[in-house]
């Protein structure tokens, strides 16, 4: 070991507090770099192997009533490999011991009981019998949440018909990963399951012999899927056909695609704050050292040590400190990445998780520490080897200062000399004093970044819930029934109010664009399920054209008073041309909305319904669903009060452990800059700070100053974080935005007011921890120092 080897151990030694402060800044990066894409790898790597290993289709299509024999045509679709015909229906399930009614997705096994796509995997029992009519595989988790096991009983209602059905075991299959329930927000495992029933029982109970309703396809390597969807449609269009469509939008798989693409914004906006961070701290810390080790220098350079040598010595000071803070990092981003990676498995029921995060992400952000630890430190580096050994040895030219209009203004104002002396600070050192201040801008930034999502859900969900969506409850029907069966749903127990709706299938185009979505169609007046406009006023669907949430119009570029083109599916078949009539408000899905006569005129027949809306009596609930497990052509009931508890449980609970992520984060941020910043004033006024106490100043008056400095830095500093942190809540708004859903941008002030008391309090007892140095000063050694 070389003498500089010995002096890099020591210094990094001697620096260990402020090399700790910086590290933990670094540790944040790596952790939060680490978390972010190893939880991102995890998921799309889990996925990948569960989507290939259980062969899940590229396209979908559904269709109300096709023959069997139209496989075979499907089947000699250029680019398509396997196919797969089912029968898929909505029943409602009265399952032993529980008072509410229960919406269950049946699919059907093929009669040898060997799907080709879509492979389940069973987790307990044994798939139904192909020749069974009576017994049925749940999805795990539905199992799980109503204690139902292999062996038990329960009762469905079966296209009008109730009949007991026997569990033999339970599945999870790669379409259902996220298994969400018509009309749902989040999955509901004990409302909502899906049953796989032998294709002859099926097509039995629904009267689908010799027919299907659902096609999926594997594609060949290669084949254009747009091509295969148009050929797929064409088959389809005489039969009901509602539009094929690939795995991208397909349900599931957007829920994860969406989750997925958030983790990868977060990985590309945080991680560099703190490494940009973490090299302004390298800086100031490396320069201070130089600047105290001048004579030491020159000292090296004339016993022979070349200026190579010199600036690598404190490269790697900063490397070593980088070293430190990654190994934190990589400590802390494994434990949370594995964390992170358990918590989405459970929530997205896979039947396995392979957590891969490999060596180059570690590789990655260990580099990444490095080089921003390194860049903040070369300058300094650079600076120290070109010292000539003669001036390193003598003592550096006094800064060169003057009188200023500034200082004209504090003798006008009669500051006292404390606040002076920290003013005259920060205006003579201004590039230290703007770095200091932007390190801790942007620790409030990561604040007011991550502080909008509680203010974005609570808005979320009272447009969702409050003001949009004010319904108790919602009955599906499948297929609509006439718009005159609501008055006897209005009959109902418990019912005070019942309002129609109907949901068509279409494709909308504007040029090139087009979106296949899904057209609300409602009466004037409807008061429990409404619009919301861009300005927050409830609206009627317009008696002619359509009108369109703004996500939506953006992705058709269309603006109010444009016309589309509609092509609606599932029966008629027909082009229409509709103007535009105006925008509206919706945070969930992709909303068009049309007036029920117009939509009823377009399609040439009499008003029909897909839900009802329902004001009901909480006390007669029980009598409800017991007379709807009953009702046939019921294709399920959502209480909407229930899914607002699940969809906040669920998504408060996700937002509160990363909210405590980046307080965390924030905090060390502050402590990282304002103990250095610290530090290194202490350092530099050590022997003005004593002068001061020897001239009668108090120990007080000498800590005001000390701490004062840091306190303006920080004050100053919060605008800019505010402003900061309103730009990066801006791009982690808009980089979660998908076709399921939109985070409204919303910053409250008391988010701002927090982020800056987080802050200047962080601020404050990491200046009162250096101030505690002033106690231990000796006087008459710092006297002796040389300047």
């Amino acid at each position: 070991m070389t003498a500089l080897d010995r002096k890099l151990l020591r210094d990094f030694r001697r620096l260990w507090a402020q090399a700790l402060a910086i590290a933990l800044v670094l540790a944040c990066g790596v952790a939060i770099l680490l978390t972010t894409f190893g939880t991102f790898i995890s998921l799309e790597e889990t996925r990948r192997a569960y989507y290939e290993r259980n062969r899940f289709a590229d396209v979908f299509a559904d269709a109300n009533r096709a023959p069997l024999w139209l496989m075979q045509e499907i089947r000699r679709i250029d680019g398509v490999r396997a196919a797969d015909a089912r029968i898929s229906q909505f029943a409602v399930l009265d399952v032993p011991g529980r008072a509410e009614t229960v919406t269950a997705r049946i699919l059907s096994l093929p009669p040898n009981g060997q799907s080709h796509l879509n492979l389940p995997v069973l987790q307990a029992g044994r798939l139904p019998s192909p020749d069974a009519t009576h017994e049925v595989a749940v999805n795990a988790p539905f199992a799980a949440a109503n204690n139902l096991r292999p062996g038990d009983t329960f009762h469905a209602n079966l296209n009008g018909h109730r009949r007991a059905l026997t569990l033999t075991g339970t599945l999870l299959s790669p379409e259902f990963i996220y298994t969400i329930g018509p009309g749902a927000l989040m999955p509901d495992n004990e409302t909502f399951g899906v049953l796989w029933m032998p294709e002859r029982a099926v097509a039995g109970a629904f009267d689908m012999d010799g027919a299907f309703n659902n096609v999926t396809l594997k594609l060949n390597r290669g084949a254009s899927r747009a091509d295969v969807i148009d050929r797929l449609d064409d088959l389809l269009e005489p039969y009901g056909g509602l539009g094929a469509y690939g795995r991208d939008i397909q349900l599931s798989n957007s829920f994860i695609e969406s989750e997925l693409e958030q983790l990868k914004t977060s990985a590309m906006i945080l991680p560099p704050i703190f490494y940009a961070i973490s090299a302004f701290l390298v800086s100031m810390v490396i320069s201070r050292i130089i600047a105290l080790e001048r004579s030491e220098i020159g000292l090296l350079k004339a016993i022979g040590y070349s200026n190579v040598e010199i600036c690598v010595h404190y490269l790697l000071l900063a490397v070593l400190i980088a070293m430190a803070g990654t190994v934190i990092g990589w400590g802390v981003g494994t434990w949370l990445a594995r964390a992170l990676a358990r918590l989405y498995a459970q929530f997205f029921d896979f039947p396995y998780l392979i957590y891969n995060l490999n060596y180059s992400a570690y590789a990655l952000s260990g580099l990444l520490a490095v080089a921003s630890a390194a860049l903040g430190a070369g300058r300094s580096a650079l600076r120290a080897a070109q010292l000539p050994p003669a001036v390193a040895m003598a003592p550096p030219a006094p800064p060169r200062f003057k009188r200023t209009w500034l200082d004209r203004v504090m003798v006008a104002l009669r500051l006292s000399q404390p606040v002076v002396m920290i003013l005259r600070s920060l205006l003579r050192w201004p590039l230290r004093s703007g770095f200091t201040a932007l390190g801790l801008a942007l620790a409030v930034a990561v604040l007011v970044a991550t502080s909008f999502f509680p203010a974005a859900l609570n808005e979320l969900i009272s447009t969702t819930f409050d003001r949009t969506n004010r319904q108790d409850a919602i009955l599906l029907f499948e297929p609509d029934i006439p718009e005159t069966a609501l008055a006897e749903v209005a009959r109902l127990p418990g019912v005070f109010r019942a309002e129609g709706q109907q949901f068509q299938s279409a494709v909308l185009r504007h040029g090139h664009r087009e979106k296949d979505v899904a057209i609300e169609a409602r009466r004037p007046g409807a008061d429990l399920a409404r619009i919301i406009t861009t300005d927050g006023q409830a609206v009627d669907p317009p008696p002619e054209g359509l009108m369109l949430s703004r996500r939506l119009a953006g992705q058709l570029g269309v603006q109010p008073g444009d016309i589309i083109e509609v092509e609606f599916l599932g029966g008629i078949n027909e082009t229409h041309f509709v103007p535009v009539a105006g925008l509206v408000r919706q945070y969930i899905g992709l909303g068009a909305y049309m007036d029920l006569d117009t939509l009823s005129r377009l399609l040439r027949q009499a008003p029909r319904i897909s839900v009802a809306n329902l004001q009901v009596d909480a006390q007669a609930l029980p009598q409800l669903h017991q007379v709807l497990k009953d009702t046939p052509e019921l294709s399920g009931l959502i209480q909407m009060n229930k899914m607002q508890r699940s969809f906040e449980a669920t998504i408060r609970e996700n937002v509160d452990i990363m909210t405590t992520i980046y307080l965390t984060v924030a905090v060390l941020i502050t402590i990282g800059v304002a103990y250095n910043g610290a530090r290194i004033q202490l350092s530099e006024r050590a022997r003005e700070l004593a002068s001061l106490r020897i001239l009668g100043f108090s120990r007080g008056e000498v800590s005001f100053i000390l701490v004062g400095e840091t306190m303006v830095l920080a004050l100053l500093a919060q605008p800019l974080g505010w402003l900061l942190g309103a730009g990066i809540a801006k791009a982690l708004a808009e980089g979660s935005t998908s076709d399921l859903y939109e985070i409204p941008l919303v910053l409250p002030p008391a988010g701002f007011a927090q982020a800056s008391l987080v802050v200047l309090a962080a601020a404050l007892i990491s200046s009162l921890v250096v101030r505690r140095r002033l106690d231990r000063l000796d006087l008459v050694q710092v006297m002796k120092t040389r300047e």
